[in-house]
C-alpha cells in the first residue's frame, strides 16, 4: 500500500506540473516545474510502461545467453558490466541534438517543445531504442540495415541500408556545423575544444600502456585536465601571441574538424574514441546534474512566453510553422534515429544480460530527454530579446548591432546594444550577435544559471565550460558516427569485393573513412559558407533525416512484432511510426514546394538566381551565389530521395505484414536459437 501511495503521489505531482506548464498564461512560470514534470513523467514511464513492454511484448529472458557471451572474442563481442555499457551507450547517443534542438525550438515558445520532449520520448524515442536493442540482441547484434534486409527482404533491406548510410552523412555534417559555429572567432572556445583531443589520447595511453587497469586514476587525471583546459583557454584569450593562433573563421575551423573526423575514424579505438567516450560521460552527467541542482537552488522564472508570434512560420532562426517543424527541430530530445544505429550492432555486442535492456535502452533515452529539458530551461530563462539577438542570423536582422536590436525590439522582445555588449564582455567574447547554431545561446543560458548559483565573478569561465561541455557532446558523436559510417560502407562494399569488407584491413579503413568524411565534409562546407549561418538550411534537413531514420527503425520493429505473431502489441511501435511518417512527409513537402524562400529549397534557389541575374547581390555574396544555388537544389534532391526511401520501406513492411497475416510466404524470422546463459548459471550456483 505504501508503494501504491508513493506512485499515486508521483502521478499527481507530475500531472500538476505538466498542467501548470501547459495552462499557465500571462504570468511567468518557475523553471522548477519543468524538472518536476520531467522526473515524475519519466519515473512513471520507466516503472510501468517500460516494464510492461519488457515483460509482455518483448518477453525479455534473463536466462538466455546474449551475443556478447556466445560470441565472446575479447575484441568486438565482450560481456561487460551493465553500468559501463550504460555509460558507453549514453556517451554514443547523447550528441548535440538534445542540446541544440530544444534551444532552436524555443523560437516557438517554451510550451510546444516541452510537451513534445515529454510525450515523444516516453512513447516514441525510448520505445524505439529499447525494441531495437532487444531485436538486435536476439539477432547476433546485427545492424539496423542487416535486420531490415533479413526481416523485410531484398527491396526494403537494400533501401534501408542505403537510406541509413546517406542519412548518417547528413547527421554528422550538422554536428560539425554546430561545433564550428560555437568556436568561430572565439580563441577561448577553440583552444579549450582543441585541448580535449590530446587529453583523450593521453588518457588512452595511460590506461593501455602507462598504468593498465588503473581506471580511477585515469578518470581523475582526465577530468582534471579537461577542467584545466577551460582555465587555460582564458589565458589564451588574454595573450596577444596565443590569441592569434586560435582565432579562426568558420571555413578554417571546418577543415580542422574534417581532419579530426578522419583521424578519429582511422586511429585505434583505444587511443582516441574510447577514452573520449569515457571522459565525456563523466562531463555530460556531471554537468547536467550540476545544472539541475542550480535550477533547484535558484528556481529562475522562464522569461520566454508559452507561445510566440513565430508559430505562423515567420521566425528569424528558421522558417516553418509550428507543425511540423517543432517536431523536426526538437529531433533527438524526443526521438532520434541515430540511436537505432548505436542500439543495433554496437551496444548489443557488450550486453551481458537481456534484463539490462530496459535500463540501457529505455533508461538511456530518458536521460537524454532530461538533457533536452535542461536545454529548454537554459534557453528560455534568458531574456527573449537576448535569445533572438544571439540566434538570429545577420542576413535576417542586419549585420550592424543597431539594426539587429531595432529589428528584434520591433517584434516585441526589447534588447539594447549596450546590453549585448555587456553580456559579451561578461562571457569573455567580443560579440554575441548572430552566433547561430544554438550552442552559444545555450552556453549563455547555462553560464547565467551557474553564475547566479555559484558565483557571478566567473561568468566567462562558466560560459566556456559550457562550450567545452557542448563540444564534447558533439565531437563524441561525430567521431563515433564517422566510425559507424565507415563500418556501414565497408559492409556494403564487401558485397562487391570481400577484402573491402574486412574492418581491420588498412587500405579499406583509409578508403572508406575518406569517403565518409568527404561526404559529410561537403555538407559542412555548405553550411559554413551560407550567409545565414547554415542552420536555416541544414538543421531542418538534419531533423527530417533523423526522424526518417527513426521511422525506418520502427518499421523494422513493427514488421518483426507482426511476424512474431504479436499483432495486438504492434501498436507500441506502429503509433510512433505513423506519427513520424506524417511529420517527416509533411516537412519534406514544405521544403520542396513552399513558395516561402525561407522554407522551400527550390523557392530560395530561384530567388537567389533572379537576384544574381539582376545584379542585386553584394559582391561577396555574388561570388558564392552559384555554389549556394547548387547546394539548395542538392538539398531538395536529397530530401526527395529520403522521403521516397522512407515510403518504400514502410510500404514494403506493410506488404510483409499483410502476407504473414494472410498465411503467405515471407522471409523467416532471423532470431538466433535459444542458448542458456552460463553466466546466470554460475551466478546462481555461487
Amino acid at each position: 500500500m505504501l508503494k501504491t501511495f508513493i506512485w499515486i503521489l508521483i502521478g499527481g505531482l507530475g500531472a500538476a506540473a505538466v498542467g501548470g506548464i501547459a495552462l499557465q498564461r500571462g504570468e511567468t512560470i518557475n523553471s522548477l516545474w519543468f524538472i518536476v514534470a520531467a522526473l515524475c513523467v519519466y519515473a512513471l514511464a520507466y516503472r510501468f510502461y517500460a516494464a510492461w513492454i519488457a515483460a509482455k511484448v518483448l518477453a525479455v529472458d534473463a536466462t538466455r545467453a546474449t551475443p556478447a557471451e556466445r560470441l565472446d572474442n575479447g575484441r568486438d563481442f565482450v560481456p561487460t558490466n551493465k553500468w559501463i555499457v550504460f555509460g558507453h551507450h549514453f556517451a554514443a547517443i547523447a550528441g548535440p541534438g538534445p542540446l541544440v534542438g530544444p534551444t532552436l525550438a524555443a523560437q516557438f515558445g517554451y510550451l510546444p517543445g516541452t510537451l513534445w520532449i515529454l510525450i515523444g520520448a516516453v512513447l516514441g524515442g525510448c520505445v524505439q531504442d529499447m525494441v531495437t536493442l532487444f531485436f538486435s540482441t536476439r539477432r547476433n547484434a546485427r545492424s539496423l540495415g542487416q535486420m531490415a534486409r533479413d526481416e523485410l527482404g531484398v527491396l526494403g533491406g537494400t533501401a534501408a541500408l542505403i537510406g541509413t548510410f546517406a542519412i548518417m552523412i547528413i547527421l554528422i555534417a550538422v554536428l560539425g556545423l554546430v561545433v564550428v559555429n560555437a568556436m568561430k572567432h572565439s580563441p577561448w572556445a577553440t583552444s579549450t575544444v582543441a585541448a580535449t583531443i590530446p587529453i583523450a589520447m593521453i588518457v588512452g595511453l595511460y590506461m593501455r600502456s602507462i598504468r593498465p587497469g588503473r581506471v580511477l586514476e585515469a578518470s581523475i587525471f582526465g577530468v582534471a585536465l579537461l577542467l584545466a583546459s577551460v582555465v587555460y583557454g582564458g589565458f589564451v584569450d588574454r595573450s596577444e601571441t596565443w590569441r592569434v593562433v586560435f582565432d579562426h573563421d568558420g571555413l578554417t575551423l571546418a577543415w580542422w574538424v574534417i581532419g579530426y573526423g578522419f583521424a578519429a575514424a582511422v586511429l585505434p579505438v583505444w587511443l582516441l574514441l574510447a577514452p573520449r567516450d569515457y571522459l565525456s560521460t563523466f562531463v555530460k552527467l556531471g554537468t547536467i546534474t550540476l545544472l539541475a541542482i542550480a535550477i533547484i537552488i535558484l528556481r529562475p522564472d522562464v522569461k520566454m512566453p508559452a507561445l510566440t508570434p513565430f508559430i505562423d512560420g515567420s521566425g528569424p532562426i528558421f522558417g516553418g510553422k509550428l507543425f511540423p517543424f517543432v517536431f523536426i527541430t526538437i529531433a533527438c530530445g524526443a526521438i532520434s534515429g541515430f540511436h537505432a544505429l548505436i542500439a543495433s550492432g554496437t551496444t548489443p555486442k557488450l550486453l551481458t544480460n537481456e534484463r539490462d535492456i530496459r535500463m540501457i535502452g529505455y533508461g538511456g533515452m530518458l536521460l537524454e530527454s532530461f538533457v533536452a529539458m535542461m536545454a529548454m530551461v537554459a534557453a528560455t530563462v534568458l531574456e527573449p530579446g537576448v535569445f533572438f539577438a544571439v540566434n538570429s542570423p545577420a542576413g535576417v536582422v542586419g549585420a550592424e548591432a543597431a539594426d539587429a536590436v531595432a529589428k528584434i525590439s520591433s517584434w516585441g522582445f526589447p534588447v539594447t546594444v549596450e546590453q549585448m555588449q555587456t553580456l559579451a564582455a561578461q562571457m569573455g567574447e567580443t560579440t554575441l550577435f548572430a552566433r547561430t547554431g544554438g550552442a552559444p545561446s545555450l552556453a549563455v543560458g547555462m553560464a547565467s544559471i551557474f553564475g547566479s548559483a555559484f558565483g557571478d565573478g566567473l561568468l566567462a569561465l562558466w560560459y566556456h565550460f559550457a562550450i567545452m561541455f557542448e563540444a564534447i557532446f558533439i565531437l563524441t558523436t561525430l567521431d563515433a558516427g564517422t566510425r559507424v559510417g565507415r563500418f556501414m560502407l565497408q559492409d556494403m562494399l564487401g558485397n562487391f569485393w570481400p577484402k573491402l569488407g574486412e574492418t581491420s584491413w588498412t587500405p579499406s579503413v583509409i578508403l572508406t573513412s575518406g569517403i565518409v568524411v568527404a561526404g559529410w565534409g561537403y555538407f559542412l562546407y555548405i553550411g559554413v559558407i551560407d550567409p545565414n549561418g547554415g542552420v536555416n538550411i541544414l538543421w531542418p534537413l538534419f531533423g527530417i533525416a533523423n526522424q526518417m531514420l527513426a521511422a525506418i527503425a520502427l518499421s523494422v520493429a513493427t514488421g518483426i512484432l507482426v511476424k512474431s505473431d504479436k499483432l495486438k502489441y504492434a501498436w507500441i511501435s506502429g503509433i510512433p511510426l505513423a506519427w513520424l511518417v506524417t511529420i517527416t512527409s509533411a516537412a519534406a513537402w514544405e521544403k520542396l514546394v513552399s513558395a516561402d524562400i525561407r522554407i522551400g529549397f527550390f523557392a530560395a534557389a530561384n530567388d537567389m538566381s533572379a537576384k544574381l541575374e539582376g545584379g542585386l547581390l553584394p559582391p561577396e555574396k555574388a561570388n558564392i551565389a552559384p555554389q549556394l544555388i547548387f547546394n539548395l537544389h542538392l538539398d531538395a534532391v536529397i530530401t526527395l530521395f529520403f522521403v521516397t526511401l522512407l515510403w518504400l520501406i514502410v510500404l514494403d513492411m506493410l506488404r510483409v505484414c499483410y502476407r504473414h497475416l494472410a498465411g503467405k510466404p515471407v522471409p523467416p524470422l532471423s532470431e538466433a536459437p535459444h542458448s542458456p546463459s552460463r553466466l546466470v548459471e554460475n551466478w546462481a550456483r555461487d
